[in-house]
C-alpha cells in the first residue's frame, strides 16, 4: 500500500532523481534510513521503474517532433510491428491505441528531411505497415514523464 509519504517521495524524485537520499529524508520528516527502505520497496513492486536523465531535444538538434498514426496489417494480438517500431531509435513513444489506427508515435527529428527519411526508410520499410498519417509539432507548451502522484493521493483519501 502507497501512503502519503511514499506519494511524497515520489513527488521529489519525479522533479529530481539526483535530490541526495538525506535530502528527500529532510523534506519528509524521516530518518535516511527510512527513506532509502522506502525506495528499495518501491523499486522492489515496480513502481519505481528506474532513474533518468532528461535532455534539451532543441540543444541536441532534435527540435523536430511528430506524432504519427500507424495502420498495419496486424492479426488481432499480434504486436510484432510494435516491437519493430520500437527499435527505430528516433521513435520515441509506441502507443497500440482503439479506433482508425493501430499505433500512435511520437518521433524526434533533426528537422523535415531527417522525418521524411524515417517515414520512408524505416517506418515504411517495415513490411506489415500498411500507411501513416502525421502531425507535426509546431510548438510545445508542456512535456513531462512525471505523474500527478499528491492529487492522485487525495482524491483516494476521500
Amino acid at each position: 500500500m502507497i501512503d502519503k509519504i511514499d506519494r511524497s517521495i515520489m513527488t521529489i524524485l519525479q522533479s529530481n532523481a539526483r535530490i541526495p537520499n538525506t535530502e528527500i529524508a529532510k523534506q519528509v520528516g524521516m530518518a535516511p534510513s527510512g527513506v532509502l527502505e522506502r525506495l528499495r520497496k518501491l523499486e522492489n513492486h515496480g513502481i519505481v521503474e528506474g532513474y533518468t536523465t532528461r535532455l534539451n531535444a532543441q540543444a541536441l538538434d532534435f527540435g523536430f517532433a511528430a506524432f504519427v498514426f500507424v495502420k498495419t496489417d496486424d492479426m488481432v494480438g499480434e504486436n510484432k510491428t510494435a516491437k519493430l517500431l520500437a527499435k527505430i531509435p528516433e521513435v520515441l513513444e509506441v502507443h497500440h491505441t482503439a479506433g482508425e489506427d493501430c499505433y500512435l508515435l511520437k518521433v524526434r527529428a533533426t528537422d523535415t528531411k531527417h522525418f521524411a527519411t524515417i517515414l520512408r526508410e524505416k517506418i515504411g520499410k517495415i513490411k506489415t505497415v500498411r500507411a501513416t498519417r502525421s502531425t507535426i509539432v509546431l510548438e510545445t507548451m508542456k512535456e513531462t514523464t512525471a505523474l500527478p502522484i499528491e492529487s492522485a493521493g487525495d482524491a483516494n483519501e476521500s
